[in-house]
């Protein structure tokens, strides 16, 4: 089962402690989340990286087009006030959108944030491929996101496989690419990420 976020509780998390679920949130609560940015349309790609190793912990996809999604497969994030549809997370506000990253920043992970500006509609038609993927099994996040990139136009050179270090690698030669690092101190067990952000709000988040 997806390890999940209460309001009230903050359990110790795993980077990707789950494999497929059944998560569908009603048509209402997707509705209600719709989230749309101000900024332009852009696929990023998410890399969760080990310190001091190298190693990839994860990948995920922030497709920004007619709305703000966060493409998770088989990841361990939640928030009682974000949606879930087999790994697709709605109504991605920038407030979570840094949680999201804050809860995968650690003292022994650092998080990779890459960035390609597409047109409305390629992030649309990305969008959609997530929504239609499924959820994915255990350890599979590169599998699937890799799966979901590679029929969007101007991706489809997405190896596969199950290293986020070779995605990240590939998407790095994107035309347009632009890449922020995100690291902090907190523990690896994230107990204090997850009380920050318990009632919607985060507190010390500096980036």
């Amino acid at each position: 089962m997806k390890r999940r976020v209460f309001l009230a509780a903050a359990a110790p998390a795993l980077l990707a402690a789950c494999g497929a679920d059944n998560i569908w949130a009603s048509d209402e609560a997707v509705r209600n989340a719709r989230f749309v940015s101000n900024e332009p349309p852009s696929i990023t790609l998410f890399t969760v990286i080990g310190i001091p190793r190298g190693e990839g912990g994860h990948s995920g996809l922030l497709i920004n087009g007619s709305q703000r999604i966060i493409y998770d497969p088989a990841g361990s994030w939640s928030h009682p006030y974000i949606p879930e549809r087999h790994d697709v997370l709605y109504g991605i506000t920038d407030n979570y959108k840094n949680f999201y990253i804050d809860y995968h920043a650690r003292s022994t992970y650092w998080v990779a944030e890459d960035r390609v500006p597409v047109s409305r509609e390629v992030a649309d038609l990305a969008i959609r491929r997530a929504e239609a993927n499924g959820a994915a099994n255990k350890s599979f996040c590169a599998v699937a996101t890799s799966q979901v990139l590679r029929g969007v136009p101007g991706f489809e050179g997405a190896p596969s496989g199950f290293s986020p270090i070779r995605l990240r690698n590939w998407f790095l030669t994107l035309p347009g690419v632009t890449s922020k690092r995100h690291q902090d101190g907190d523990p690896a067990n994230n107990h204090d990420v997850l009380l920050r952000q318990k009632d919607g709000t985060i507190t010390g988040y500096i980036r």
